[in-house]
Order: C-alpha cells, then sequence, then structure tokens
C-alpha cells in the first residue's frame, strides 16, 4: 500500500516550512472549502478538504513529519523517479478527464509536469484540462505556449495553442500561432475561420464559435 504524499498533496517542496505549509493549505482550503460547491462537486470538494487538512497536520508536525518523511522513503524508493511518478499523474488526469471531472484532471496533469517538465503531451493536456477551470484561464495559456516550445513543430499543438489563446483575448500572439498551423493543415476551416480567411475578422462571433467548439470536446 503506497504512502500518500503530502508534499504533492499541497503543493510544496519537501524543503517547505512550517508557515510556508500553512500558507499554502489556507490558500488551497479556500479554493476547496465544501461551501462552494454543491452536490456532486460538494462531496468531491469534502473529500479534497480533508485530504488537504490531513496534509497540513502532518507536515506542521515536527514527528508526525519525520516519521511521514520515512514512510515516503521506504514505501515509494523503488518508484520515485521523477518520469514515473509523472506518468501515474498523466494516467490519472487522463481517467479524471474521461469522465468529465476536470479540475481533478487539471490537477494531476500539474503534477505530471511538475515532476517531468520536458514532457510537451502533459503540457498540452494541462492546457486543455485548465481551459475546462475558470479560474486556471491563465495557467491555460502558459502551458499551451510551453508544450508548443517543447515541440514546435507539432500541428496538433500549435493549433490548439492558437485556439485557446485567441479565446483568452490574446489575438496577435494566437495569429503567430495560428499561421505556423496552417503550415501543416492550410486547408483546415477552423484554422481557416479562425484567421479570419472565410470573410471573418479573428475576433468576431464566427471566430469565439470555433473556439467554443473546440472544448466542448472530450
Amino acid at each position: 500500500m503506497s504512502t500518500v504524499n503530502y508534499y504533492d498533496v499541497l503543493k510544496v517542496p519537501k524543503k517547505a516550512s512550517a508557515e510556508e505549509i500553512r500558507n499554502k493549505f489556507r490558500q488551497l482550503a479556500r479554493e476547496n472549502h465544501p461551501d462552494r460547491f454543491a452536490g456532486a462537486e460538494r462531496e468531491k470538494a469534502e473529500v479534497r478538504f480533508q485530504e488537504l487538512t490531513a496534509a497540513m497536520n502532518v507536515l506542521t508536525n515536527p514527528a508526525r513529519r519525520k516519521q511521514h518523511d520515512a514512510d515516503l522513503q521506504r514505501g515509494t524508493a523503488a518508484s520515485q523517479d521523477p518520469k514515473q511518478l509523472a506518468k501515474v499523474y498523466m494516467s490519472h488526469g487522463v481517467k479524471a478527464w474521461q469522465s468529465g471531472d476536470y479540475e481533478t484532471a487539471r490537477a494531476n496533469f500539474d503534477m505530471a509536469v511538475k515532476h517531468d517538465a520536458t514532457d510537451a503531451k502533459a503540457w498540452h493536456n494541462l492546457a486543455l484540462a485548465s481551459a475546462k477551470v475558470p479560474s486556471a484561464a491563465r495557467e491555460a495559456v502558459v502551458a499551451a505556449e510551453k508544450a508548443v516550445e517543447l515541440e514546435p513543430m507539432n500541428p496538433t499543438y500549435l493549433k490548439d495553442a492558437g485556439l485557446l489563446i485567441m479565446r483568452a483575448g490574446l489575438r496577435i500572439k494566437a495569429q503567430k500561432y495560428l499561421e505556423k498551423a496552417l503550415e501543416w493543415s492550410p486547408d483546415d476551416p477552423e484554422l481557416l475561420r479562425a484567421l479570419g480567411r472565410t470573410g471573418q475578422t479573428s475576433g468576431d462571433q464566427g471566430s469565439k464559435g470555433i473556439l467554443d467548439s473546440l472544448f466542448r470536446k472530450g
């Protein structure tokens, strides 16, 4: 039975001070407090909140933290290779995405890139999942650009980055990616419409419809 990594739960480094851990807990607790949700989402938030609380209680108690560190080292030493852990988080993220749980998917893809920042697919997945979470719009843009930075000739990453960034209102930056994507797919109707090559401008309602349809996929 593997040990839950409370550093990952709170998204803090292992050298974080108790004060840093408390501050991070307060931030995440506000974002995940059950009172902010309803129905099935509230139930998920309650589980998440309990996990955050448990992590904070352990990591701010010197004795319990020391034991937790020992358990992690003993129980997961064979699986602590960052890239292997990144693959595990990727797998969890894909499952959450397929079930429509985009917040959980985003959290897992975020952990994947933290463990392996060279994985372009993980960044791309993080971008798409973040685009589904209103509070993570900025993260979506950053992740999309990182995916393209790692694989600059991947037409899917170029296209999705362009459409996503256009959706964020960054038209000039989006056009750069869309133009590059068009070099790979010169007849792609989504790209042509987004670039205003069917009688529309990139900022009109037609382009918005394309972007909305992209993020309804999955």
